[in-house]
């Protein structure tokens, strides 16, 4: 396993990315703010249509266990969950993660969901270069996994901007909406180290 920032809860201080007009840092689960905005965000319809959290987020409890959780397997170094933000005005847009971190395969998997009033504006393009350029470079990692349900012609795209090349459906691969007791097809996407680096997007 490569040396990496994140070794414990209480130890140093987790990585921070600067880049394309946003700042990304490690969600911080004592923070009432942070913990505001990571529920809305998983209560937004729009999340709730496309993604179905195996531990539903519906209350600030809830929320802050999940961030707790978050926290705690970034000091492991299994993951990393990133609070979006605008460089300049430090206003929180979304979250992109980096999990399932395997270094043995030097293999990761990447998700991104942005705030219903900062659509539209590149932020998860821009947001999901950041941590797929440190999750390859940083941490030396070879493969980046993104799936999305299909049908989600959006976050489609925005792999495809960000160099991940669709591979194939996966078949049965995610939770339909609001269920544990059914499936839905997912598009998978990939991104390899040794892919030609895309175009810087947004501001």
């Amino acid at each position: 396993m490569p040396p990496i920032r994140h070794r414990s809860l209480t130890g140093p201080p987790l990585p921070e990315l600067h880049g394309h007009g946003l700042h990304l840092r490690p969600w911080d689960p004592a923070s009432g703010a942070d913990v505001e905005t990571w529920l809305r965000g998983l209560r937004d319809p729009q999340f709730q249509r496309w993604n179905t959290p195996l531990r539903p987020v519906t209350d600030r409890r809830s929320a802050r266990e999940s961030l707790l959780a978050r926290a705690q397997s970034a000091a492991e170094g299994t993951s990393i969950s990133f609070r979006v933000a605008d460089a300049r005005s430090g206003t929180a847009l979304g979250h992109v993660g980096v999990n399932e971190i395997k270094y043995h395969t030097k293999a990761a998997r990447v998700g991104y969901w942005v705030l219903p009033e900062a659509r539209g504006q590149g932020v998860a393009t821009r947001a999901l270069l950041l941590a797929a350029h440190w999750a390859l470079m940083e941490l030396a990692l070879h493969r980046l996994e993104l799936d999305h349900a299909v049908g989600h012609d959006a976050s489609c795209r925005i792999a495809e901007r960000c160099g991940f090349r669709y591979e194939g459906t996966l078949r049965g691969a995610i939770f339909q909406e609001g269920r544990h007791d059914a499936f839905r097809d997912a598009h998978l996407h990939a991104r390899l180290a040794t892919d030609p680096e895309p175009e810087p997007a947004g501001p």
